[in-house]
């Protein structure tokens, strides 16, 4: 099936998960003066805002378009616990590998420990994850990694022979993987819904559509233009993460926005949906260029996404990429049809981290690189505590936050050729594995 066939008639330029938990509006004035001002309504935002205002302090989150218009829902609801730090560990000491490592692992422990104080639905579970080697050489690769996975993040990873992988994924694409048990899935925009009651409750104020023009001042007396006002605080947090703009060009030469594509398939026959990842684990994968997989929550639909291209294009255009990518992974879904295609900004760092801490007097905490739901929310906890008098941001406040020279934060001239470079890499990769 190519071309125009692979849309659904009821084909929807917008995330499926919007179908359940459309972004939000919040329309309440902007306050004269608070103690914190969050720039961002995304997890990271909402986290430190719910943790801020749990802690005492009067807290406002500006968000400039509608909360849940961003990543945080377009993203896939995969929960990292630990084991997607990847690059970002190399050429560390074995001592700070463990630190970031236990501090990630602790991120899958906050989210559960939200969604069960909170009461949020959203269908989480601890469901596992398979990444899968898309040659023989990765599997290797990632058997090295295991035990350091195993005791610093308690992963509860083992690895799966090719000659087992049916028994969790129904593909024959891959030469095996790694299980990580200590991972989970949720429905991204209901647990953002979640997060963002919860901020409420705790007594946060949320503004939608109120844009920062401008930040002046200096820590306990700042000023911000917002929407039509003006508003004072005594600290500002940045968590605009992939859409870090000129407000903060500091902040913005230190992220690389990156396009994340996704797809949902039509509703597909019972008997073939229960078969693709049959243990109810989500999938991703060794390649470069990334590719992912889940199960809808109702189990009825594949959810498929990946780098269809590092270049900005329209998701219309990247869906029948995706559409091909699954295939390749699922032959027996060459027939389905595609009812939703999305794109929503990952930030990525020069070192592969994420990171949190302060610049120029703001505290930031940005740049995801694949992991937002856990990190995100972990983050701008370790921020919200940091305001609130401890003594750092956590393992993740580095010595260095890095950029590149003549980097301003705006990546399209060089993501062609660092997107060219991992195909040329991953079809490399596919030669030499005979």
């Amino acid at each position: 099936m190519t071309g125009k066939h692979i849309f659904h008639e009821d084909f929807r330029l917008r995330p499926f998960w919007w179908e359940a938990a459309p972004p939000l509006s919040r329309a309440a004035a902007l306050p004269d003066a608070v103690d914190v001002a969050v720039v961002g309504g995304g997890y990271a935002g909402l986290s430190a805002a719910l943790h801020l205002a749990r802690g005492g302090a009067r807290v406002v989150v500006l968000e400039a378009g509608e909360f849940g218009a961003g990543a945080s829902s377009r993203n896939a609801g995969l929960v990292s616990g630990g084991n997607y730090l990847g690059k970002g560990l190399k050429g560390l000491s074995d001592d700070e590998a463990a630190a970031l490592m236990r501090e990630a692992s602790g991120a899958l422990d906050l989210v559960e420990e939200i969604v069960a104080a909170e009461r949020i639905d959203c269908g989480y579970e601890r469901s596992g994850r398979v990444v899968a080697a898309a040659v023989p050489a990765h599997y290797a690769a990632l058997e090295a990694t295991l035990d350091r996975l195993n005791r610093h993040a308690d992963a509860r990873a083992s690895m799966l022979p090719r000659d087992r992988q049916r028994e969790e994924i129904a593909s024959d694409a891959y030469g095996g993987g790694m299980i990580v048990r200590r991972t989970g899935k949720l429905h991204p925009a209901l647990y953002l819904h979640g997060l963002l009651a919860a901020a409420e409750r705790a007594g946060a104020v949320l503004c939608s559509g109120t844009a920062v023009q401008a930040i002046e001042g200096a820590r306990g007396a700042f000023a911000l233009r917002a929407g039509a006002g003006t508003l004072r605080a005594g600290e500002v947090v940045i968590a605009t993460n992939g859409y870090t703009g000129t407000l903060t060009p500091a902040l913005r030469r230190r992220v690389v926005p990156v396009g994340s594509y996704m797809i949902a398939t039509e509703p597909l026959p019972q008997d073939l949906a229960a078969s693709l990842l049959p243990t109810g684990r989500t999938l991703t994968d060794t390649r470069r260029v990334l590719r992912f997989a889940r199960m809808s929550p109702d189990g009825t639909r594949m959810l498929f996404g990946g780098r269809a291209k590092l270049t900005p294009q329209a998701p219309e255009k990247a869906a029948p990429v995706l559409h091909r990518f699954m295939c390749e992974i699922f032959p027996q879904l060459r027939g389905s049809r595609i009812t939703h295609a999305w794109c929503g900004n990952v930030a990525f760092t020069f070192d592969f981290l994420p990171h949190a801490g302060l610049c120029g007097g703001l505290h930031y905490c940005l740049g995801c690189n694949g992991s937002g739901v856990a990190m995100m929310t972990m983050l701008g906890r370790n921020v919200a505590a940091r305001i609130l008098g401890a003594g750092s941001a956590g393992a993740f406040e580095r010595p260095s936050f890095p950029t590149r020279p003549l980097y301003a934060g705006d990546p399209r001239p060089f993501l062609p050729l660092v997107g060219g470079l991992y195909r040329f890499q991953d079809w490399l990769d596919r030669i030499r594995a005979g």
